[in-house]
């Protein structure tokens, strides 16, 4: 049973009590107030049991109706809205709010001394606008403040220079940044390299993955297509493995984004929201996501980056595999997948040892990195 079903209950049979209450006290409430006149006769000689049952039934439909739109729905976007605010600011927040209320207890003993009904109006105002102001400003201060409250003695000092300001400050937003989240799409999670990423210990926050992405991946694990069927099994084993290493931490949260159904539209909001980077390989979602000012953590890019770097005239030892797209080529791969076109390697095809050839040229594309290569003499 859900929440909202069990809400709408509650509410149900609340305002279903008041209802028969308010019903039968409602003809005397009509002649105490003189109103009886006003009505037919015949309507207010009915009996009282009349009027509860009318009435609770009614109170019982508004209290079904209304009950999740004043009570649940707030407290859904109470909640969502904490779990997007960060820690810190929580916590600065909490701290604002108990200096104003012991700001504003300070001055409920002077306002008590004033007549009535200032004594009985301004502790209540000056506790809310207290309260209210500290938060705020705690809020607002919030690097500055826990920089402060983490070395007191520090800021004591009157020799702090311009330069160790902005150091603490960039120190302060480094730690910010990597208390932040990485929320991970679906193709990356299938893709599989992020379990050995994780264990790397590269990777800085929890890695997120949205109930909305994980349903995704339930989605293509249970396809008709063998194919697809095995790579959404693939991404589940990837998850269970990241939940079991200890290197890194591996969130499920509940986080969606209303009146969005595309997935990568709903993660690029919510990385907006949260203000984090998003772990990707997907090439659309990663230029749609950098137009809207969202930093992506790119795997392919990140595979690219630490190949071995090979300069023209290095001398490398490969096995020809397959023809090339021109004529006489010859093509081998490289342990870490990097394609290497051999010139007039045709001939090496009948070879099953590798053949050492010498760099002609390395050519970076956005699909990856090539090296051209010719035969040592």
């Amino acid at each position: 049973m859900s929440g909202e079903l069990i809400s709408r209950i509650i509410g149900l049979i609340l305002l279903a009590i008041l209802g028969i209450y308010e019903g039968f006290s409602f003809p005397g409430q009509l002649k105490s107030a003189g109103l009886a006149e006003l009505i037919a006769v015949q309507f207010i000689e009915l009996p009282h049991y009349i009027y509860a049952i009318v009435f609770g039934v009614l109170c019982g439909v508004l209290g079904f109706w209304v009950t999740p739109i004043l009570i649940l729905r707030p407290i859904k976007v109470l909640v969502n809205r904490l779990i997007q605010t960060p820690t810190q600011k929580l916590v600065a927040g909490l701290l604002g709010l108990l200096g104003g209320l012991i700001l504003a207890s300070l001055l409920t003993f002077p306002f008590s001394r004033l007549p009535i009904p200032f004594s009985q109006i301004l502790p209540t105002i000056f506790a809310i606008l207290f309260s209210y102001l500290g938060a705020l400003v705690f809020i607002m201060r919030s690097q500055d403040i826990l920089s402060f409250l983490r070395n007191p003695f520090a800021n004591r000092t009157n020799t702090a220079s311009a330069t160790g300001d902005d150091t603490a400050r960039a120190t302060a937003q480094n730690q910010e940044d990597n208390l932040r989240p990485i929320l991970m799409d679906t193709s990356v999670i299938i893709d599989g390299r992020i379990a050995d990423v994780a264990q790397t210990g590269f990777l800085s926050g929890a890695l997120l993955i949205p109930r909305f992405v994980l349903n995704e991946l339930q989605y293509i694990a249970d396809s008709a297509d063998s194919l697809r069927r095995q790579r959404g099994r693939r991404g589940m084993e990837i998850i269970a493995m990241l939940q079991k290493d200890t290197e890194i931490t591996v969130r499920i949260s509940d986080l969606d984004v209303e009146g969005i159904r595309d997935v990568d539209e709903k993660l690029v909001v919510l990385a907006r929201q949260l203000r984090c980077p998003i772990l990707t390989n997907d090439y659309n979602l990663n230029r749609v996501a950098e137009l809207q000012g969202v930093k992506i953590l790119n795997i392919n890019e990140l595979a690219n980056a630490v190949k071995s770097v090979l300069l023209p005239g290095e001398m490398l030892s490969i096995k020809v595999i397959q023809e090339g797209k021109e004529s006489g080529q010859g093509v081998g791969y490289l342990e870490d997948g990097t394609m290497v076109v051999i010139e007039e390697g045709r001939n090496l095809l009948q070879k099953k040892h590798e053949t050492t050839v010498v760099v002609t040229k390395v050519l970076q594309t956005a699909a990856g990195r090539m090296i051209f290569a010719r035969q040592s003499d």
